[in-house]
């Protein structure tokens, strides 16, 4: 009887050992693994995420952004970072053949030092960004050597659909949207076939547009409109865009019916402006003694720097300052017309050559005989100086015959996705619109 009572008791002990040892060994391996993973979470946040920019891997560099300053020059930032004058001279010298750096190194510009990690932080690399896209690159680590590149482009396509209660920049604003998409519907798009100051409550529109990203998160806005839909009036206004010459790169809007949707002029030079004096060839001015003083164009006051566009496709024939006009710029648009614009801070065409609707041709100063700042816009047809306002201008240029197959080709995927964007919820007439109805998707 003890034997037995001896060989159970054994046997407890036995299994009590081993289930022992096997949560001991348990608790290591759990100890081993938790000490392993926390090694590999602390070599994670050890490890620091590679970051590219303009072509370099920033982690192997010192990194200095600044923008440029009032009164700072090329020559003084590189100063700064521990280049002398000999070496900065040399530099300037040799960006010239591809940007001419300290001539348009410009306030509120930024840009980036590459320095060495190394006790002297010695500059190796500078970068310059003109614009949001552009970036010049001087490279001095070994040789100096510079060039131009673009930071990478994304261009989103997305649609939006709205009802008008008050006015279209109202309703687009409440969705979020970029007011630039305003501006090319009622001023690039529909400017001269809807009136945007007469909107019907209930109004409504589709669109298909564009969002345009540099590097994928930064936001510029909108880039271009693909197809519109704007029901006014219960009238259906149908808008595409489409190329109609390769080599000059114009792009107009036209209807379904492909008839341009556009007038061959703009009806002002500026975007946002007002007239501040009209074509009146009886003018008189109390400052030459109520003499009659013809005023042979039209005054739009805009502060300086406000870009000024070329009202119509055409070539430049002058670009020069003379006299009372100041800096002008003079476009000849075909063998009737021709437009000129006074005044101006800053010329930014040369002669010879071709121009867009649209394209800023300079911009608005106080050069010349001027009170204010303002552009004074000519217009000229048959040589002789007009009033543009009581002119019957001729629309814009249609697609030609060879064109139009194609275009209609072209637009029917579009018109099909245009169609099936649907207003949310289904709007009649005997609906009250206390809000607009707004659905934006992108693809």
């Amino acid at each position: 009887m003890d034997k037995k009572r001896t060989r159970r008791l054994g046997n407890k002990y036995l299994i009590i050992t081993v289930l022992l040892a096997i949560t001991f060994y348990s608790c290591i391996n759990d100890q081993n693994k938790t000490e392993h993973e926390l090694k590999e979470k602390i070599a994670k946040v050890e490890e620091p995420k590679e970051v590219f920019e303009f072509g370099f891997k920033l982690n192997d560099y010192i990194v200095k952004r600044d923008t440029v300053k009032a009164g700072e020059s090329f020559g003084k930032v590189l100063e700064q970072n521990k280049i002398g004058y000999p070496k900065i001279f040399y530099i300037a010298e040799e960006t010239k053949k591809t940007y001419d750096i300290a001539r348009y190194f410009q306030k509120g510009k930024p840009y980036t030092l590459l320095c060495a990690k190394d006790s002297l932080e010695s500059p190796e690399a500078f970068i310059y960004q003109p614009t949001k896209e552009e970036y010049i690159v001087i490279n001095f680590k070994d040789s100096i050597h510079a060039y131009k590149s673009k930071k990478p482009i994304k261009y989103v396509e997305k649609s939006i659909t709205g009802i008008v209660t008050s006015s279209i920049s109202e309703t687009i604003d409440k969705l979020g949207v970029s007011p630039v998409l305003t501006n090319k519907m009622a001023d690039e798009i529909y400017a001269w076939t809807i009136d945007f100051n007469r909107l019907q409550k209930g109004d409504r529109f589709k669109v298909i547009y564009t969002d345009k990203y540099i590097d994928d998160t930064i936001y510029t806005g909108v880039h271009d409109v693909k197809a519109a839909y704007f029901e006014h009036n219960n009238e259906p206004f149908y808008a595409f865009r489409f190329q109609t010459d390769s080599v000059k790169g114009i792009v107009d809007y036209f209807s379904e019916e492909a008839k341009n949707l556009r007038r061959a002029f703009l009806k002002s030079p500026i975007q946002f402006g007002r007239i501040s004096s009209r074509y009146n060839l009886k003018r008189r001015i109390a400052y030459y003694g109520y003499k009659v003083r013809p005023h042979k164009g039209t005054d739009f006051a805009a502060p300086v720097g406000t870009p000024i566009r070329a009202t119509a496709n055409g070539t430049v024939t002058e670009s020069t300052r003379k006299g009372g006009n100041g800096k002008y710029v003079k476009i000849r648009h075909n063998a009737t017309y021709e437009t000129q614009y006074l005044h101006m801070s800053r010329r930014n065409v040369k002669v010879g050559q071709f121009v867009k609707q649209g394209d800023v041709i300079g911009y608005v100063g106080m050069t010349g005989n001027t009170g204010g700042p303002h552009v004074c816009y000519r217009f000229w047809k048959n040589g002789r100086q007009v009033d543009p306002f009581r002119e019957k201008l001729p629309e814009a240029k249609p697609i030609s015959d060879s064109l139009k197959v194609k275009y209609l080709d072209f637009i029917k995927p579009i018109k099909y996705q245009l169609d099936n964007i649907f207003f949310e919820p289904d709007i009649t007439d005997d609906i009250e619109l206390e809000t607009p109805v707004i659905k934006q998707a992108e693809s």
